[in-house]
């Protein structure tokens, strides 16, 4: 750490700081890598998986991570910034006035050395760092740095537990919520099929008693066209039966008559009333002659 030019007390300070980082960044870490295990544990209960349960799974492992990251960036931003305000404090008191360039943070020149000091230099300057004496930077309050950050610690772990308590508390309700949607689809099609099954029945109970009527009518139709034929038949020959017996019965009445009037004219009384008849008939003849002479002709 020479080549920044730093003294051993700051470089104590700086070694300090570097330490209180990696801290913080290994406790982070662990944070993640718990997030995954406990990811693996939950979810990872099958041998296979969808696309869409693992999109899901991803996401939801990306949301974590992601919240985990940004948490530690946010709180290592905050936490330089509560070091530059001590430093910038204890420059006030002599009447100093610090200035930076933001511009430098980004040399990677610089960076790279500072990487090459935490692999080498770390571990060799932990015996110096016990005999030095305690940091000269004066914390703002009483309670120091240390105890800030061990507070946030805190928070930020309790803040963890509570998300990871939330976490399993929505994929138990997320579980559930896809166990009720299940058993729902199951009733739905169970309810569907049995509806259907209703459905056919009734209407082949309908049909089957459609079939029925129409057989019955059809029969009653074929009966009564059976009778209607055969009560034609009898009529018919009853009819030809009766043109037979009229035809009979006038011809035996003509014979009668003819008997009869035969047997009129051989009697007494028919011939003398014909010859009655005959004279009256001459002498109608005679009168008619007669009343021609006297009467004019018209």
């Amino acid at each position: 750490m020479a080549e920044f030019g730093f003294n051993e007390h700051h470089q104590n300070e700086i070694i300090n700081y570097m330490r209180f980082a990696r801290s913080k960044r290994v406790l982070r870490l662990k944070t993640i890598d718990s997030c995954i295990e406990e990811l693996k544990d939950s979810r990872l209960v099958e041998e296979t998986f969808t696309v869409d349960e693992v999109k899901e799974m991803l996401d939801e492992l990306q949301a974590v991570v992601r919240g985990e990251v940004e948490m530690e960036l946010i709180n290592t931003a905050h936490t330089n910034v509560l070091l530059l305000r001590q430093l910038f404090s204890q420059a006030e008191k002599f009447y100093l006035r610090l200035q930076s360039d933001i511009s430098e943070l980004e040399n990677r020149e610089l960076l790279e050395q500072v990487a090459e000091f935490e692999k080498t230099d770390f571990k060799t300057t932990d015996k110096i760092n016990k005999e030095t004496s305690k940091p000269k930077l004066a914390p703002l309050n009483e309670s120091g740095v240390s105890e800030l950050l061990n507070k946030e610690i805190v928070r930020l772990q309790e803040e963890n537990d509570k998300l990871r308590a939330r976490l399993r508390t929505l994929e138990s309700q997320a579980m559930s919520a896809l166990d009720e949607k299940s058993r729902a689809e199951r009733a739905l099609k169970d309810l569907q099929r049995v509806q259907g099954e209703q459905q056919v029945a009734a209407q082949s109970k309908e049909i089957s008693s459609l079939e029925d009527t129409v057989a019955a009518l059809k029969e009653d139709y074929e009966r009564s066209l059976s009778a209607n034929v055969a009560t034609q038949k009898d009529l018919q020959e009853n009819l030809i039966s009766s043109k037979h017996e009229l035809l009979r019965v006038q011809e035996q009445l003509a014979l009668a008559e003819k008997e009869l009037e035969k047997k009129f004219q051989q009697t007494a009384a028919y011939r003398n009333m014909k010859e009655i008849l005959t004279k009256k008939n001459e002498q109608i003849k005679e009168i008619r002659k007669r009343l021609q002479r006297y009467e004019p002709n018209e």
